[in-house]
């Protein structure tokens, strides 16, 4: 399998009325999104996150629960967050929820995740 393409799906909308509910929520303690946690700080993206993602050996693009191709939306199937590789052979799973977790809002432990995943392919 040759992965032409990482998709991360954030576990929030990319409406103005979805980030900012998530914003609050999160600073409330009643949202969480291992994803956004890894990529994003307070307000903007991570810049670890953005040196992290030029390292990777193909293109890494992210999509909310709501605007998500519908092929990523299948394969993933209401997992969220995570991330599907973009093959030859379609789209599949390729981090579930529970291992974008337990990078701990850590971009260097995504990017070695990746990384290490990528190589085995």
């Amino acid at each position: 399998m040759v992965v032409r393409e990482l998709i991360g799906v954030y576990d929030a909308d990319a409406t103005l009325w979805g980030e900012l509910s998530y914003w609050v929520g999160a600073r409330l303690g009643q949202r969480h999104c291992s994803l956004c946690d890894i990529t994003h700080g307070l307000f903007a993206e991570k810049s670890q996150w953005r040196e992290c993602k030029s390292q990777l050996p193909v293109t890494f693009v992210t999509y909310h629960r709501n605007d998500q191709p519908d092929d990523v939306r299948t394969a993933i199937a209401g997992r969220l967050p995570a991330i599907v590789a973009r093959t030859d052979d379609g789209v599949q799973m390729f981090v579930e929820p529970a291992e974008l977790e337990v990078c701990h809002g850590d971009p260097e432990a995504l990017r070695a995740l990746l990384t290490a995943r990528l190589a085995s392919q």
